[in-house]
């Protein structure tokens, strides 16, 4: 066993932010349940991260809002879960030290959002050694505007970037219908 699907921050929580977008979620969803299927059929791991902050007390991320939970979508069975309270599922989680103790030398890179937490977590597990594999349509994100120039940036758009950004340096760039 050598590599590991990550699912990272797909939680009810985002259902209660301001920028949630309903663009794009049913493809996600059908393109990422394609993904679990392929890895539970093969018996590879699936690894759940969510995104946790205690320190945030009117956040929808902070647990006592019950919304730090996986979508409905989602199996209820994890092979392991982590929480992070950072952008990235590496800092303070244990999931390095996991997945070494597992053989795992890959992971596999989905979930929400993808420029910011699924993208920072890309960009930190290849700093730490691991083999990266980037599935662009099993992230979903969503438009924005830029705070200085006011451009807006449409979801497709912003994934494109991570693609740019992202291929041959830090990761490769998939769909889901690879695995």
């Amino acid at each position: 066993m050598t590599k590991a699907l990550i699912i990272i921050d797909t939680q009810d929580s985002f259902f209660e932010t301001d920028y949630w977008q309903e663009t794009g979620f049913t493809e996600f969803k059908s393109n990422l349940l394609s993904m679990i299927d392929a890895f539970q059929t093969t018996a590879q791991p699936i690894v759940k991260v969510l995104h946790s902050r205690e320190d945030a007390a009117d956040s929808p991320f902070n647990p006592k809002t019950g919304l730090v939970k996986p979508m409905a979508f989602l199996p209820q069975e994890f092979t392991k879960v982590f929480y992070k309270s950072v952008h990235n599922a590496f800092t303070d989680t244990g999931l390095a030290t996991w997945l070494k103790r597992q053989h795992i030398d890959t992971v596999v890179i989905t979930g929400i959002r993808t420029e910011q937490c699924c993208e920072t977590t890309a960009r930190v597990a290849f700093d730490l050694g691991f083999k990266v594999e980037f599935v662009t349509d099993a992230t979903l994100t969503f438009d924005m505007s830029c705070p200085t120039t006011g451009k807006q940036y449409t979801a497709a758009e912003i994934q494109a970037r991570t693609n740019l950004v992202l291929a041959n340096r830090f990761a490769s760039i998939h769909a889901h219908s690879d695995y």
